[in-house]
């Protein structure tokens, strides 16, 4: 399922999404022009790396202290143009109405926590991981989760794959989202069986801290 985008409409422009989508796609030209050394040492001194605070052989072998900043900058670094396009497309199509009623200052300080906790979610379930681990989609799950609590009657256009053509259908939300975070909980559970170079835990955290902060506002708006 490939969303393209919701019926929703916005009261006011979401100017915080629009920035952080602006530093994102900054950020990235930029990783374009380390050339593939310098972008991996970029990801290894931004991104969050688990081993880089509980591993000390991993620290004397780097030189890489432990420091608070990776759990806020990996979420403006990408390792792929489909990355960032993905991470980004998903960021268009529901931060847009979740801004909207949070307001920008609330949304703004909303993305940069969520994107925080969810980074521990993923550390605290691979506290030895030397992958450094970049990329928005933990702060934009938590987006997605509020998405779901908001608005679950919403309808998502999405281009639906069957078998030789594509057809559009508008699924309700609350089924997108609901069938997209069982699929991140699969992932993350096979993951801790094998190998998986997606941070499918950070996704399940994002989403559920976003469920919690979705549910105060929509309780916000009804006393209002």
């Amino acid at each position: 399922m490939i969303p393209l985008y919701d019926i929703l409409p916005s009261r006011r422009k979401p100017y915080v999404m629009w920035c952080i989508i602006l530093i994102n796609v900054i950020v990235y030209v930029y990783e374009l022009t380390l050339g593939s050394r310098g972008m991996r040492v970029f990801f290894y001194l931004y991104g969050l790396v688990p081993a880089r605070y509980t591993v000390e052989q991993f620290q004397v072998m780097t030189g890489l202290e432990p420091s608070f900043l990776p759990f806020i900058s990996h979420m403006f670094i990408h390792g792929s143009f489909l990355h960032i396009l993905g991470n980004m497309w998903f960021l268009w199509i529901f931060g847009d109405n979740v801004e909207d009623i949070m307001g920008h200052t609330r949304f703004a300080i909303f993305y940069m926590s969520s994107g925080i906790m969810a980074s521990l979610f993923h550390f605290l379930l691979n506290v030895h991981s030397t992958v450094p681990m970049v990329g928005a989609s933990g702060a934009i799950s938590a987006v997605m989760g509020s998405y779901f609590v908001l608005f679950p009657y919403s309808r998502i256009v999405t281009l639906l794959p069957l078998i030789f053509f594509f057809t559009l259908v508008e699924i309700p939300a609350y089924f997108f989202l609901f069938i997209w975070f069982i699929l991140q909980l699969v992932n993350g559970l096979s993951s801790s069986i094998m190998y998986s170079s997606v941070a499918w835990w950070a996704h399940v955290g994002g989403f559920a801290v976003g469920t919690i902060w979705g549910w105060f506002f929509r309780r916000r708006v009804y006393w209002l």
